[in-house]
């Protein structure tokens, strides 16, 4: 099963982010044991180095967190084609349209985020990290 991971789960995890980081961490668990295949848009890793860096106040703390990331999900990628179609949906949140064509484009069953009223999906079950475990049975 393909899974997009939203941005906020991911940031959860890296930063530690209480009450959310236990949950998050559970979802990108399954992606490393490969119950799942988690994939994270390129345009996220880029605001995951970004927040993470400014967080930390070390590239090198931001490195090493995405390498390890990127050992436990795949990035999707994210391309010209890609950008016009987030443009066109007109979503209120581009970077939320972003993360729907990255998905579509793996071919994801779900967008597992915190926020998933942002998403205005009908192709695609857009949950929270919590009602994806149930999902999955975990």
């Amino acid at each position: 099963m393909n899974v997009l991971i939203d941005t906020n789960v991911a940031l959860d995890v890296l930063l530690d982010r209480h009450p959310y980081s236990e949950t998050s961490m559970r979802v990108l668990v399954l992606s490393e044991k490969r119950r799942i295949r988690g994939f994270i848009s390129a345009s996220a890793i880029t605001d995951i180095y970004y927040l993470t860096r400014k967080t930390f106040q070390s590239k090198e703390s931001a490195i090493s967190l995405l390498k390890k990331l990127t050992e436990t999900v795949s990035i999707a990628s994210v391309n010209e084609n890609h950008i016009y179609e987030a443009l066109d949906l007109n979503w209120n949140d581009f970077e939320d349209s972003i993360q729907y064509i990255s998905g579509k484009s793996t071919n994801a069953e779900y967008i597992v985020t915190r926020n998933p009223q942002d998403f205005h999906c009908l192709d695609m079950k857009v949950v929270s990290p919590e009602n994806f475990l149930k999902i999955v049975g975990e």
